[in-house]
């Protein structure tokens, strides 16, 4: 079998949609556990990474619609993923502070993740 461009392509696009698709299961999993609805981290990962994947198939494609489509999709799942980050590092933050006003000598800080 002869591995052509557009065979490439096509599979760097089935690869895109696969990784962008997983980000549904990753929240399935989660909110079972949970037994609630919750958006884990690993959501915005998967988003992400799916969505640069498909985007770059799109510019492949060179389709405005779907172009414009992933380049939202994948810069607000980068951004989501940046406050979360910024939220967690906050909250270590006034653990750290807590601590210190309790004058706990512990140097371990518990990491708190929002839902």
């Amino acid at each position: 079998m002869s591995l052509t461009t557009e065979t490439i392509w096509i599979s760097i696009g089935l690869l895109g949609q696969f990784l962008f698709s997983m980000r549904f299961i990753i929240q399935w999993i989660a909110s079972e556990k949970r037994r609630e609805s919750v958006i884990p981290e690993m959501f915005w990962f998967f988003s992400i990474s799916g969505g640069l994947v498909l985007l770059s198939y799109a510019i492949w494609r060179k389709d405005p619609v779907f172009i414009l489509g992933q380049s939202f999709g994948a810069g607000q799942g980068i951004l989501s993923l940046r406050r979360r980050i910024t939220n967690t590092v906050r909250a270590a933050r006034g653990n750290r502070r807590a601590l210190k006003a309790r004058g706990s000598s512990s140097g371990s800080v518990a990491l708190t993740r929002g839902k």
